[in-house]
């Protein structure tokens, strides 16, 4: 299992899929925990079986131990929050924000990994799953931390092309059955 294996799956009509999902990793600026994180919590966000099956291994080889429970981790938390924090943005009555969330999120304050990488990854899983506070949110934690707009921008190009990955190959296997 690798990002090779899962490229070779990736079908002709979705080459630039296939060039981007090299591109995105293989000529990746991210620091290999950035990346790697990143890689992994976005694989678990696309809830594609293939796409985890495939990149997980390889993501927990380039992440140590604490960095492979914190992605896993911001991957939980951001699933969590992305589905509450997106109602409560799109809910025409603001007076829900106005309400405490009453949800524990205890790992955001205490990760187990540099802060910042736990940020990124969050914000990763929140491109997937749509949600613009999350979003602005994290981008603000990661622009005051300093990270250039480019970095933040790779976390969504991954973002981007392993959902579409997830996408493209979960919509193949349900059609060759």
């Amino acid at each position: 299992m690798s990002l090779d294996s899962l490229k070779s799956r990736i079908p002709d009509y979705a080459k630039d899929l296939k060039l981007n999902l090299g591109s995105v990793i293989g000529n990746s600026d991210l620091p290999a925990q950035q990346l790697w994180g990143t890689v992994l919590t976005t694989a678990i966000a696309s809830r594609s079986p293939i796409v985890l099956r495939e990149l997980e291994p390889e993501a927990k080889a380039n992440l140590s131990p604490e960095a492979y429970t914190a992605a896993k981790s911001a991957a939980a938390v951001m699933a969590m929050n992305n589905v509450f924090y997106r109602t409560r943005h799109l809910l025409t009555d603001h007076e829900y924000g106005n309400l405490r969330a009453g949800l524990r999120m205890n790992v955001i304050g205490n990760p187990g990994v540099d802060k910042v990488d736990f940020e990124l990854w969050s914000f990763a899983v929140s491109a997937i799953n749509g949600c613009g506070m999350c979003l602005d949110s994290h981008e603000q934690v990661l622009r005051k931390a300093g990270l250039d707009r480019e970095v933040v921008q790779e976390a969504f190009k991954i973002a981007s092309v392993i959902q579409a990955v997830g996408v493209t190959l979960d919509a193949e296997a349900v059609l060759s059955e």
